[in-house]
Parts: structure tokens; sequence; C-alpha cells
């Protein structure tokens, strides 16, 4: 699907460090603050016209990836570089990418790539990502800024951060997010998820946090919908469906499965209060012309459990047309065109436990490991051996390699 080397280099966003010239009450890391952006590109994109929505997640994947590159250099003397060197900067990123994705799509994916870098296309959808990016960096701040008040310069950076804001009032979801509307508050919330960890119970490296575990599985899924060849709408909802899956853990924190499924029942009557919670704290702030889409998205469809009509599971294979979400236990492939808006639920469970299984084989590379770690590890690979491919997409081939990689 993808190579270890593009894999590595989307975790190593998670040890890099944002901020770390100024005193910080929490590790603020590249993996989340992307993955802040991209919550928040979506909820801005959803509230235009006519945004080109794959357009707008390759166009993150691109600055994503190039970010990781240039993180060493700060972002004000970064612009400055770009403004009176912006080819030679893309061809030095693209020079270290290249080897990583040269086979994706058999090259068109790089060819995308390299033209969203050296072009100006897309214009709308990089405003969309440039105010996201910016929101992200904000909320940021505003927790920087808690504990360095008293250095002679904060109170400069916090004008210069407030001044920003104007260049996107053009965008409604930037206006409403400034004016600190219902929207904001799930922007909030999403961000929230940054300081709850994966794998809270063990030492782990590198660490990562819900938050940035939500996009690494949405960019794993982005890869898969390539691979299929999945039509635009498919891959956009498969992307933000990955990329919001664990949005509820910010009401319940994450429950770790040997707690969840160790328990009788348990597993039940936490999806209960889960959609409990959804109905409550997360829906209620959603446009109203957004609500059965992002429902849809979140695995929300009808059929009553306990004392709710509605249940919960982000991981069903479904479609959407008109309006009615249909489960489909089988492929997919037949539904492939943009009208029924389909879901490949049980793909993205496997990038899911990719997800993990990629966590956990890290940091017991990196020598840091337990008994949880190892057991997890040895378990997702028994389960990839026994569920090698879904929809021709050999995930267990690409576990094999990774336990290779690790030394495992």
């Amino acid at each position: 699907m993808i190579k270890i080397q593009l894999i590595e280099h989307i975790f190593k966003a998670a040890s890099i460090s944002r901020w770390n010239d100024y005193p910080r009450m929490a590790n603020l890391v590249e993996l989340d603050k992307q993955a802040h952006k991209f919550i928040i590109a979506y909820f801005i994109a959803k509230m235009e016209k006519d945004v080109n929505m794959k357009a707008l997640i390759e166009g993150g994947i691109f600055e994503f990836l190039s970010r990781v590159i240039v993180t060493d250099i700060r972002p004000d003397v970064y612009h400055q570089i770009v403004h009176q060197k912006k080819d030679e900067v893309n061809v030095w990123v693209l020079s270290h990418i290249e080897p990583m994705v040269e086979d994706i799509e058999e090259g068109n994916f790089l060819k995308r790539f390299q033209n969203y870098l050296q072009g100006d296309s897309y214009n709308k959808e990089r405003l969309i990502l440039k105010a996201a990016s910016y929101f992200a960096t904000r909320w940021e701040f505003n927790i920087v800024y808690q504990t360095s008040a008293f250095l002679s310069d904060i109170d400069e950076i916090k004008t210069k951060v407030e001044e920003e804001l104007e260049d996107y009032y053009e965008l409604i979801g930037a206006r409403k997010i400034a004016l600190n509307q219902k929207i904001a508050k799930i922007i909030d919330l999403s961000g929230r998820l940054r300081f709850q960890k994966r794998w809270a119970q063990t030492p782990r490296i590198p660490e990562t946090a819900v938050l940035g575990h939500m996009l690494v599985v949405a960019v794993l899924s982005y890869f898969y919908s390539l691979k299929i060849q999945a039509c635009e709408k498919r891959l956009e909802n498969n992307f933000y469906c990955a990329l919001f899956h664990d949005l509820p853990e910010s009401l319940t924190r994450d429950i770790i499965s040997p707690v969840k499924y160790g328990i009788d029942g348990l597993h039940t009557l936490i999806n209960e209060y889960e959609m409990k919670l959804v109905n409550e704290k997360i829906l209620p702030f959603i446009p109203q012309d957004l609500q059965n889409e992002f429902s849809y998205i979140l695995g929300i469809r009808e059929g009553r459990t306990g004392e709710f009509r509605f249940v919960k599971n982000e991981f069903e294979n479904r479609t959407f047309k008109n309006g009615i979400v249909e489960l489909c236990s089988g492929s997919l492939s037949s539904f492939n065109t943009n009208e029924f808006g389909a879901i490949d639920g049980k793909a993205l469970k496997y990038c899911d436990k990719l997800a993990a299984f990629i966590e956990a084989g890290l940091s017991i590379s990196y020598g840091v490991k337990s008994k949880e770690l190892e057991n997890g590890f040895e378990d997702m690979f028994v389960f990839f051996k026994n569920n090698r491919t879904i929809d021709g997409v050999n995930f267990f081939e690409l576990c094999e390699k990774l336990r290779d990689y690790f030394r495992i």
C-alpha cells in the first residue's frame, strides 16, 4: 500500500515539538497540530460553496509531508525563505519525498504533489488550509501564552497572531470560529484530544495522542482509497470517517480494548453512553445543514439499542444515498460512484489496527517496551495473519515488512 519509509516520515511528526523556544504546560507536537488543522479545514470547507474536497485533502497531505521536512526552520524564517527561494525550497522538499511516494498510483500521486507545490491552482482550498493552520496555531498559542506572559516579546507575538485573523474573514467558517459561535466548541473539543495519550498505561516512544492517531488512520485510509481506485466521494468519506473516528473520546476518554471488551456487556454500555454524549455535546454544535452528513461520517444510523433510537459504529461498510444509510456486508466495489457516498468501514478498522500495530512496533524497536506493547503487537500481527486482505489490499504483507524492519 505504502512504503515503510513514508510511514516513518509520518510518525516523525509525533516527535517534532512545537513552540519549543517557549515554556509550555504541555508538549505540543506537529502531528497533533496537523490533525487539528485537518479537522478545522473540514468544517470551514463545508460552510463554503464549490470546494474540491479531494483537492483539500490532498493539499493538506502534501503540506503535512512537506512540513515534516522543514520543521527545524522557524515559521517566520521559513516564510521569508519561501518568499525569496520558493522554487529551490520545493525542489529540496521533493527530493526527500520522491523516494517515499514514487510508486504510489504509478507516479501520479507524485505528479500531483509536484503540481501542488509548484503551481497556483486550487486557490480556495489553499486559503482554507491556511486558515485552518492559523486557527490550530492560535489554539496552541493560547496554551503557550499562559506560561509565557513574563517574556518580553510574548505580547508582540500575540498582536501578530490576532492581526492575521483578518486574512481569513472572507471565509464564513473562519468568521464563525473567530466569533466563538457553536462550531468553535467542536474545534475546542477536538483540540483537547491532544491531551489524551494512546496506550496511556505503558511507556512508549514516540508518545502519540488520540488526536494525532486520528490523522494517522485518516492518511492510511487515504492511501487505501487510492489503492482501490475509490471515487472522489468515497475517498473523501473514508478520510473524514477515519479522521473523526475517535472524536467521541473527547467526551469519554480513551478506554483501552482489554477493559472495553474484557467485561461482558461493558462495550455495549459504553457505546450507549457515548451515543448519549454525541447527541448532547457534539451534534447540537454542528451546522444544521451538515448534521445528517456528519452523523453518517461518525457512523450513526437508526437501530434501537436500549433506550436509544440510534446506534453508532464507524467501522461498518455503508452507503448514503438520498439521505438513507444502507449497510453493506460485502465489498463496496459496485457502489464506487459519488452518488452512493460509500464508506469502507471494515477497511478503516484495518487502518485503525495498522496504526496501533505501528505505534507498538516503533516503540519496541526503540527499546521502550512492556508486556502490553509486546502482547498488543503480537495480537495485531496474528489478526492480520488471519485476515490478510480486504478488497485486494494486502495488509498482512505490510505488517510482515514492518516486523522485519522493526527487527521484532
